[in-house]
């Protein structure tokens, strides 16, 4: 399926279905409207009155608000055996708490964007941020894996309000033509985490308990709340007029998922992505239970991952001052698909060991780092028009 749809990908990236032809092949100049964050001249201007330190902490602290999911993803995995063994549960029941979370935190999307938008960037924040923090501890408490997926639906319905509000806010502090150079910033910040998270999960584990893991998460979040509340400036104000009824929410929402140049982008890079989500949720099974790697091994694999991601982000930003957006995303696509063919077709007929799974493992995943760029430049609140 992945591959198909990466097929369809190559195709509509290239043609008539968001602008372009063979003949022209790029030669096109794309206008976009900001639908859900309208830049003003006084938010110009707020860059403009900013020193470069002020810029660097204000980046800092929007890259902090986007590490909250990975970090809540990546740093309990390399206790999924311990949780497995104190709830009485299988491993792959504990995964599926990787899935509860993803699907709490797309939920989460679609209920913070109106809200941001109506109550202004901070209040939403607060109040989702407080919910993490309570959600976390009830992870810690947990008893069940069955309180243990309902703890990380809530967690990740309630910490998603970072990651939105964090992208919201580089479109409110930066002009529109600075937001390439500002998310490839913020993928170097979000590379760390997951680069950093299991090793300190595992450490944890090691020192004390896999409840800890939920302790440590909710006393990070808590530091970024009060960093938030004392040091982020507002950003977009509330704005009364946007309304929280369903009907226009579900208009704007259809107004966006009609135009070809957000689908294409949009499709193509969940279904891309698709295959790190896998590779998140599954890992730990393949690699601590049936190659039996140690917790700390585990740690020092996923860490080649998010080296792999930080490395493609920033040789993204490279690649755009030479090739064009689209053809970038199209290679990588190709890449990925023919590298999931491979390893497929391995698996199936020789079984594949240690060396080649991390191989594989890590170099689909690691493409990501150019995907996620070209999504968001594409589809984050844009329309082609």
């Amino acid at each position: 399926m992945l591959i198909l749809i990466n097929i369809w990908a190559w195709q509509n990236v290239f043609y008539g279905n968001i602008g372009l032809s063979p003949k022209d092949d790029g030669a096109k100049k794309f206008n976009y409207t900001i639908i859900a964050n309208q830049q003003t001249p006084s938010s110009i201007m707020m860059v403009n009155d900013r020193t470069k330190v002020q810029n660097f902490f204000l980046i800092l602290m929007i890259g902090a608000l986007n590490t909250i999911t990975p970090i809540t993803i990546d740093m309990y995995l390399p206790a999924f055996p311990t949780i497995a063994a104190d709830l009485h549960t299988s491993v792959g029941k504990v995964a599926l708490s990787v899935s509860v979370y993803f699907l709490g935190f797309s939920f989460g999307q679609i209920l913070y964007g109106p809200l941001l938008d109506r109550f202004g960037r901070k209040r939403p924040l607060y109040a989702g941020m407080a919910l993490y923090v309570i959600a976390s501890i009830g992870c810690a408490l947990s008893d069940s894996i069955h309180m243990l997926w309902v703890m990380r639906f809530v967690e990740a319905l309630s910490g998603c309000v970072a990651t939105v509000a964090a992208m919201a806010m580089v479109l409110d502090f930066f002009p529109a033509h600075q937001s390439s150079r500002i998310i490839s910033l913020l993928i170097l910040i979000l590379g760390v985490s997951p680069l950093l998270a299991p090793s300190v999960g595992s450490f944890i584990v090691a020192a004390s308990s896999w409840r800890f893991v939920f302790v440590t998460l909710a006393a990070i979040a808590s530091i970024i709340l009060f960093v938030v509340f004392f040091f982020l400036p507002e950003g977009r104000g509330a704005d009364l007029t946007v309304s929280l009824m369903p009907k226009p929410i579900l208009a704007g929402f259809r107004r966006i998922l009609v135009e070809p140049r957000f689908y294409v982008f949009a499709l193509a890079g969940t279904f891309s992505f698709a295959g790190l989500f896998v590779y998140v949720a599954g890992s730990p099974a393949i690699f601590m239970g049936e190659f039996h790697v140690s917790p700390k091994g585990y740690g020092a694999i996923f860490a080649g991952l998010s080296v792999g991601f930080i490395g493609s982000s920033q040789l993204n930003h490279w690649l755009t001052r030479s090739f064009r957006n689209e053809r970038i995303f199209k290679t990588v696509l190709i890449i990925q698909s023919l590298a999931s063919m491979l390893f497929l077709a391995g698996v199936l007929s020789f079984g594949f060991g240690l060396a080649p799974t991390i191989f594989f493992s890590v170099c689909y995943p690691g493409l990501c780092g150019f995907i996620l760029p070209q999504r968001r430049r594409h589809c984050a609140g844009t329309v082609f028009k």
